[in-house]
């Protein structure tokens, strides 16, 4: 925990210090590095290439967990839409597997690729076989080592949607002393350390705004490796560690879903509030709807990046080359006043 909270104090000071010489940026302003995307609404886009026989290839790190099937629906369903050919590969939840789904999808021959990484530096060199065959890589949700060869990362804002739930958390709180329990997903995520960061930062900014001092009192953090049972466990072993935790930030609902299992059994749904960072599930939206202990999450629409995902590959079908590295759906925050606009019983996710 030392070593964590070491590497948190640093940008969180500097944080503090930049907020007022930050206040008059244009903060909606984009870079070539990164834009914001607006939503599709459909499925279908304009190519002034005829895409029959156009063939797109999607490497997901696994399906053991309802986003990835939804995200992969969408790729699905977006890329027949167009007319062109499906090709999935699944990693298993095994590096070694998806760098072999991989080398398949490139030996098969796609016209682009759409990758998921489990690991931000172990698909680097898949990436590079795929540019040497002329096959543009896309990097899906996840993110990937700036040494890969790829043309753009599509993804949600997770800093951004971090940060609007580490806010509301703050604002809920006040000046009341919060006990943090911290469920994260594995180890090195990038796209994890990213939510998790927007969550202390809003926390932080809030604060500062608010009460005029930082107060960060993170008790632990364990990993899930984004699964029900992962945070079942977790939260069990926290609840046996730090019994007087009193929030539980969660970089992604699916981290903490199985956890409320854990909460119930000991009787402490009524003193634990759960924030979570990203993802919309709709599970979690239902118990947003429906209770007080699950407080908020933020959108990470697997059906939107999906789709935006094909529309960038048919843009670099049809020639287009300036993309940003970094494509950010819009950040969006769910709380029980606009809960139930998002929920929907009969999604996948």
């Amino acid at each position: 925990m030392k070593t964590l909270l070491k590497k948190l104090v640093k940008p969180l000071l500097m944080l503090a210090i930049i907020t007022s010489a930050t206040s008059c940026i244009d903060k909606d302003k984009n870079t070539k590095e990164e834009t914001e995307v607006t939503e599709n609404t459909g499925g279908k886009f304009e190519s002034e290439k005829d895409l029959k026989g156009m063939k797109i290839g999607y490497c997901t790190p696994s399906l053991d967990a309802p986003y990835y099937q939804a995200l992969l629906t969408s790729i699905k369903e977006t890329t027949e839409a167009n007319g062109m050919t499906f090709l999935s590969a699944d990693g298993q939840g095994d590096i070694n597997k998806q760098i072999a789904a991989v080398e398949d999808l490139i030996t098969k021959g796609v016209d682009a690729l759409l990758l998921n990484p489990k690991d931000p530096d172990a698909l680097v060199g898949v990436t590079k076989l795929a540019a040497k065959a002329g096959i543009p890589v896309f990097i899906i949700d996840s993110s990937i080592d700036p040494s890969a060869e790829y043309v753009t990362t599509i993804q949600s804002n997770n800093l951004a949607n971090g940060e609007l739930a580490g806010e509301w958390v703050a604002k809920k709180f006040g000046a009341k002393k919060m006990k943090i329990a911290l469920l994260s997903g594995n180890a090195g995520n990038p796209v994890g350390r990213t939510r998790k960061q927007g969550l202390l930062q809003g926390i932080a900014e809030e604060q500062l705004r608010s009460l005029g001092y930082i107060d960060l009192n993170v008790k632990t953090q364990m990993y899930t490796d984004w699964t029900y049972a992962g945070g079942l466990k977790a939260m069990e072993d926290v609840l046996v560690a730090h019994p007087d935790i009193n929030v539980v930030l969660t970089e992604s609902d699916v981290c903490v879903l199985g956890a409320i299992k854990a909460i119930a059994q000991a009787g402490k749904t009524n003193d634990i509030l759960i924030v979570a960072g990203a993802d919309g599930q709709k599970e979690a939206i239902k118990y947003i709807m429906d209770t007080n202990f699950y407080g908020c999450t933020a959108m990470n629409s697997p059906v939107q990046i999906g789709k935006n995902s094909v529309e960038c590959a048919i843009q670099y079908i049809n020639g287009k080359r300036d993309f940003p590295k970094t494509s950010y759906t819009a950040p969006l925050l769910i709380t029980k006043e606009n809960a139930a606009q998002y929920y929907n019983p009969k999604a996948l996710f």
